[in-house]
């Protein structure tokens, strides 16, 4: 059995990707959350939950998974959380056979002829001074991880429009460039992002870096 501690569970991401583990017979899974009220209207009464804050809960629970996966949301103003929750995570991982698999941001990725991040194209929509500061703290979780090679830590990002909705019958997978589908668009629902990782869980490919899906 593959203990399985999804924080941030209660979220768009999180708690697609908790409504499909909980199916899988080899996973215990466990949502570690903020508001329980609003995981269980979300999850379900039933749900299995740990409730605290991420960032003072004590390090000894987090040791109870193999795998932990990071869906942490967090406001704009406080984006620089993502850093902090990353480092805290890698850092308990360390001399262990943990695995931390991030959700990450799409502004981290290249696209254009150019390979610019999109994180730039971002910035230049109105409107989008509001967010910004999110994608660019993701871009620096990114940079942080990837100077980490003692912990089993993998990072996904979506396709540049991330929106709920149920996993599509096909997906595309990619490293550091923005993905499109053959009708030219870049999005991934969050049932397709639950079943990327879901399958990492259960069968583990992509180790030490960052991958990105879109929905053919």
């Amino acid at each position: 059995m593959i203990k399985v501690g999804i924080i941030g569970a209660s979220g768009m991401a999180g708690s697609a990707i908790y409504k499909l583990a909980v199916q899988q017979k080899n996973l215990e899974v466990t949502g570690i959350i903020r508001n329980e009220e609003k995981a269980k209207k979300v999850l379900g009464a039933d749900a299995n939950l740990l409730v605290g804050d991420v960032f003072t809960m004590d390090d000894s629970l987090f040791k109870n998974f193999d795998v932990i996966v990071d869906a942490f949301g967090t406001a704009p103003e406080s984006a620089a959380q993502q850093i902090d929750l990353a480092k805290k995570l890698i850092n308990l991982a360390k001399n262990s056979k943990q695995r931390i698999i991030f959700i990450l941001g799409a502004g981290s990725l290249h696209t254009g002829n150019d390979k610019h991040l999109v994180v730039e194209d971002i910035e230049k929509a109105p409107g989008s001074e509001a967010w910004i500061n999110i994608p660019k703290q993701q871009l620096k979780e990114l940079e942080y991880l990837r100077d980490v090679d003692d912990v089993d830590w993998l990072g996904i990002s979506p396709a540049m429009m991330f929106e709920a909705g149920p996993e599509a019958a096909e997906y595309g997978l990619g490293g550091d460039e923005l993905l499109y589908n053959d009708k030219g668009e870049s999005k991934v629902t969050s049932g397709t992002m639950a079943r990327l990782v879901v399958n990492e869980i259960l069968h583990p490919k992509h180790h030490k870096e960052r991958i990105t899906i879109v929905d053919k």
